[in-house]
């Protein structure tokens, strides 16, 4: 009997590359990730899905497969936009360096393929890619075109594919559906996924990575942190959880948070340090000073807090991963993350530092709370940024500002939560603009600030959109705030996308 094999993903830079893996286990088949150098230490793959990536195969240094191995496993094999392209020079053929990039949609033209079996003869799906496959070799059979008439599509073998456009996205609607159909290539050979095997494995791995120390563990209240709080308790392990009040806060979150533990039977540790954090942001307005600021004031409250630390626990997700590009990534810089800072990566290197939940995303990590019994309004709290409100008050953070926005905030929320609209958002907040505004109050005339509304959806904060919330919420939030918040006499709201703007507004 053949021993069953998890989805192998060979990482070649793409920002995309993990929701290869999560997609392949929304499929049901265990996968991860792996470094494209690594393919040799792999024991038994069921299937082999080579990245896209940034780079260009015809630079020096560029990315390769051991082809040779790679042929050798005897499994079905996917190249993906730049994996395609590898693919295609490993077979003979060439490629051609564009000029221009195309990135967005196109249309996708198939012919009759096991890959787009029950997929429409045009569907649209997403690119991201410079360059394009040129000559092909003799053997070689384009299955897809774009509409331009370019393949997008190359079959090698019965057992080996390629695909220039990224099934892995939302934006290709028929994508998981190439990806189930090349998975049952594979046949009954792929390991199954489910969500509560998985947590099993997870407390028996934390158990042998902490190994009888002591563990520290931030938590913030947000479903990572508690999440991996109630993992470190059902796995046993010592675990001092640590809850910093860095004065950044949303109203009445420290009581909040003090109930919603000891409602999941998991003690903490409150630590007060509001004066110093915002005695450190006094007068400093660029964003990542700002986080930079908080990110290692974090750390230092941490050491602070006990006289030993022999290991900390941090709730880091893949899309804080990804976007904060560390080392081995060839991704692009585009925010520091409070729990990725330079600190904590030397104490990581130091092995002093477990991420257990590094490589899942937002939505598996709520699946893997609900497993774990943690209660439904837990899961589904918004994420709330390390920086806290900092970072949802663009300018100098005051005392005063920081109460201005509190309350507005807890009004909007109030509106979603009365309206039933939370749950169906991702994430919502109030920003406080650094901006004045004229307005008119009873008979005078005012000059004051203005509140910017965001409610966004998303899969995995990687990309977002505005959420389009019914006129009568917004008018019931905007009426309270003005109403009732000092010091504020308009309200905007938010409709930027990510790209090209982010989720929060620094």
């Amino acid at each position: 009997m053949m021993t069953e094999g998890e989805v192998a993903v060979l990482d070649y830079g793409s920002q995309y590359s993990q929701l290869i893996v999560r997609r392949v286990r929304e499929i049901g088949f265990v996968s991860h990730l792996y470094a494209p150098e690594r393919l040799a230490e792999l024991k038994n793959p069921g299937a082999i899905i080579l990245s896209g990536g940034p780079r260009s195969t015809s630079e020096k240094d560029a990315p390769d497969v051991d082809f040779e191995k790679l042929l050798a496993f005897g499994v079905p094999v996917l190249g993906v936009c730049y994996g395609m392209q590898l693919l295609n020079i490993k077979h003979g053929g060439s490629v051609k360096p564009g000029t221009t990039r195309e990135y967005g949609p196109a249309r996708l033209h198939n012919t009759t393929s096991v890959l787009f079996a029950d997929v429409s003869e045009e569907s649209q799906v997403w690119m991201s890619h410079s360059d394009t496959v040129q000559d092909l070799s003799a053997s070689t059979k384009v299955i897809a075109t774009n509409q331009h008439n370019v393949p997008v599509a190359l079959q090698w073998s019965d057992a080996c594919y390629g695909i220039q456009f990224h099934p892995e996205v939302t934006h290709s609607h028929e994508g998981t559906k190439i990806l189930k159909n090349f998975l049952s290539l594979a046949g009954d050979t792929l390991a199954p996924f489910n969500i509560a095997s998985f947590k099993d494995q997870l407390v028996e791995s934390i158990r042998r990575e902490v190994n009888g120390r002591e563990v520290l563990c931030g938590v913030s209240g947000g479903v990572d942190s508690t999440v991996l709080a109630v993992l470190l308790h059902k796995a046993g392990v010592k675990t001092r959880c640590l809850f910093v009040d860095n004065g950044l806060l949303r109203k009445n979150e420290r009581a909040e948070v003090e109930a919603q533990f000891k409602e999941v039977g998991v003690p903490i540790e409150v630590v007060d340090a509001s004066k110093t954090f915002l005695d450190a942001l006094k007068g400093v307005t660029d964003p990542e000073a700002k986080r930079k600021i908080i990110g290692n004031l974090f750390l230092d409250v941490f050491f602070g807090a006990a006289d030993h630390i022999e290991l900390m626990a941090q709730g880091t997700l893949y899309p804080d991963v990804i976007e904060s590009a560390t080392s081995g990534s060839q991704a692009s810089v585009i925010k520091t993350h409070h729990n990725r800072v330079n600190r904590a990566l030397e104490l990581k290197a130091e092995g002093r530092v477990i991420e257990p939940l590094a490589e899942f995303f937002k939505d598996e990590v709520r699946a893997l709370g609900a497993v774990l019994g943690i209660p439904h309004y837990a899961l589904w709290r918004h994420p709330f940024p390390g920086p806290g409100l900092a970072v949802r008050l663009p300018g100098e953070i005051t005392e005063e500002r920081l109460n201005t926005c509190r309350e507005a905030d807890a009004i909007f929320m109030d509106e979603l939560k009365k309206s039933g609209w939370y749950e169906k958002t991702w994430q919502a907040y109030a920003a406080l603009l650094p901006v004045k505004t004229v307005g008119v109050k009873g008979d005078e005339r005012s000059y004051e600030a203005a509140v910017s509304l965001r409610a966004v959806i998303s899969e995995d904060a990687m990309t977002a959109d505005w959420v389009e919330l019914p006129h009568s919420v917004l008018r019931a939030t905007s009426n309270r705030i003005l109403n009732s918040v000092k010091g504020v006499n308009r309200v905007l709201y938010d409709i930027s996308t990510k790209p090209p703007a982010s989720i929060e507004w620094e």
